[in-house]
């Protein structure tokens, strides 16, 4: 490339506006609001389809309950019920994105490796601090 040729920087502003092509995007007021949550239970009846997420939900049916118990003020007992709603979430993300990546196709690639390598990471540090939030708690509480 010569030192005169000169690049064409296309930005944002400049693209031409052109319907989206997620029907969602065109939804306003309460309709988007109703739509929105029905994928949303939609993703929650998915993520109920996967093992991990099914443990995890049934022990926070236990955990969530016992943070009220647990925790000696508000501050408390809404970070110990966080985390274990956090582990929930990051679950959730987690198997989305090994659907996505599974999506893409079945062969073996390094970066689809690493993707879920993450998520899984992601997933095994929040139970590490759920679990370390609650052993904490429980040793304050118990005067250990």
């Amino acid at each position: 490339m010569s030192c005169c040729t000169a690049r064409m920087i296309v930005m944002p502003e400049q693209v031409p506006f052109s319907s989206p092509a997620n029907v969602q995007k065109n939804r306003r007021g309460l309709s988007r609001i109703w739509h929105a949550a029905g994928y949303s239970l939609a993703g929650l009846r998915a993520g109920w389809n996967e093992t991990a997420f099914r443990q995890e939900a049934l022990a926070s049916l236990v955990l969530v309950p016992a943070a009220f118990w647990l925790g000696r003020n508000w501050m408390e007992t809404v970070l110990l019920a966080g985390t274990v709603m956090l582990v929930l979430i990051v679950e959730l993300l987690n198997t989305g994105i090994e659907a996505a990546v599974d999506r893409i196709g079945p062969e073996w690639h390094e970066l689809s490796k690493r993707a879920k390598d993450m998520g899984s990471a992601a997933v095994l540090l929040c139970l590490l601090l759920c679990a370390s939030t609650w052993t904490l708690a429980l040793a304050d509480r118990l005067g250990a």
